[in-house]
């Protein structure tokens, strides 16, 4: 039996610890990349349109095999899953590596190089739709359901913890070592993603009740549709990043607003992980999940509200300072989401429940980015940004009143008090 309050209860056990460090090698490696190539594509092209074409990119394939993923996830072994995936993803760096040389070279052309990363990114959104509804749904295996809200907060952690240092070292590696030499650096973390991974204790799941292939895709999205609170969960997420996501705006605001370099754009991108990962911190004490819709509620609205706070900005500081609330909020959110995705879902359907949730929910960060992109360049930047936070306090008002009967319901267990 745990201890009352102990706040590393998920981390003792080893599994979710391994796959818990996977997670932020994982989005070390993701971000570093991310930095890498929007920096370096906006400055060759000067165009906002190329950083919502890198968006669009992940998520058409994404979006399109997500359904196919938790139906895999379901139906086969989820680590054997995982494993092919980073077993796929180890390249793809290197062909970006490859593209930038040739181009510095003069070996191919702008529109050879835009297009030529744009079908890695496409690449990596095919990997994605397989490989995280087996990485979500594989979490409530490897720890007891009342730790659950335990592990999200420390997966949560994980992954924050990742996203700060990951946009920080990722300016640094490209304003100092290149981008060739980063490139190579984050191969080695996707290999080291896959030793991670094969770690883990082997594990038989349990498998989908009806081998009709149409029937258990559809499972996913029927039980979504008649759990309130999971389907409001989702909803709330997908329109506020959406239409409130700056992240893919970053690039242009450390350029050509506030003038800081690449390095900049490196403590802009971590700024919302600093406040989610102080944030998260503390949840592992008090977490969230008593009036876990009122908070949720009131965290997105912090979102949009930090978010128009940045759009106002023309200081560094503060514009640091907006961002790290907006992650704060985001985290709670992501907290409250998290558990709800693990609690109600029955276990043989969580792949597929994890596959719809990503299909909309982590889908919309790359289509948020192609829309902040298209606002960018046909209004502005800052008129995008400011009209994405007010939209998102927008929704929040319209949910509030739409979900009052949710107020009651204590996540931690599941049910009404």
């Amino acid at each position: 039996m745990k201890p009352a309050h102990d706040a590393f209860a998920a981390l003792r056990y080893r599994d979710f610890s391994i796959i818990t460090l996977n997670q932020f090698c994982l989005t070390l490696a993701i971000l570093i990349q991310e930095i890498i190539v929007a920096y370096s594509l906006y400055q060759i092209t000067k165009d906002p349109l190329t950083l919502g074409l890198i968006g669009l990119a992940e998520a058409i394939p994404f979006i399109a095999l997500s359904l196919w993923g938790g139906y895999f996830a379901d139906r086969f072994n989820k680590q054997t899953i995982m494993k092919i995936c980073l077993f796929f993803a180890i390249p793809m760096p290197l062909i970006l590596w490859w593209l930038f040389h040739a181009y510095g070279q003069a070996h191919i052309g702008i529109l050879s190089l835009s297009w030529g990363i744009y079908a890695v990114i496409f690449g990596l959104g095919t990997i994605r739709g397989f490989y995280n509804p087996s990485a979500t749904s594989l979490k409530p295996f490897l720890i007891p359901r009342d730790l659950y809200a335990n592990g999200a907060t420390w997966t949560t952690i994980g992954w924050q913890s990742g996203v700060i240092i990951g946009p920080m070292l990722g300016g640094f590696m490209l304003a100092y070592l290149g981008r060739e030499n980063s490139l190579f650096a984050v191969a080695g973390l996707l290999a080291a993603c896959f030793v991670l991974i094969s770690l883990l204790s082997k594990r038989s799941f349990p498998k989908i009740e009806t081998d009709n292939l149409w029937d258990s895709l559809g499972d996913g999205f029927r039980f979504i549709w008649k759990t309130k609170i999971v389907l409001w969960s989702i909803s709330l997420d997908l329109v506020s990043v959406l239409f409130g996501g700056v992240i893919a705006l970053l690039p242009i605001f450390a350029e050509d607003i506030l003038k800081i370099g690449p390095e900049g754009l490196g403590y802009l991108r971590a700024a919302p992980s600093i406040g989610a990962l102080l944030t998260m911190i503390a949840l592992t004490k008090f977490p969230p999940t008593q009036h876990a819709w009122r908070n949720m509620l009131l965290a997105v609205a912090g979102f949009g509200l930090f978010t128009v706070l940045f759009a106002f900005s023309n200081h560094l500081w503060l514009s640091l300072f907006a961002l790290a609330m907006t992650g704060a909020c985001d985290s709670i959110s992501v907290v409250i989401r998290q558990t709800i995705l693990q609690i109600y879902p029955p276990e043989n359907m969580r792949g597929r429940v994890a596959a719809v949730n990503g299909m909309f929910v982590s889908s919309s960060n790359e289509l948020g980015a192609f829309e902040s992109g298209l606002a960018a360049k046909y209004m502005g930047t800052i008129t995008a940004t400011l009209l994405g936070g007010c939209m998102t306090m927008a929704v929040v008002a319209v949910s509030w009143a739409k979900t009052k009967d949710l107020f009651n319901i204590d996540i931690g267990k599941g049910v009404e008090k």
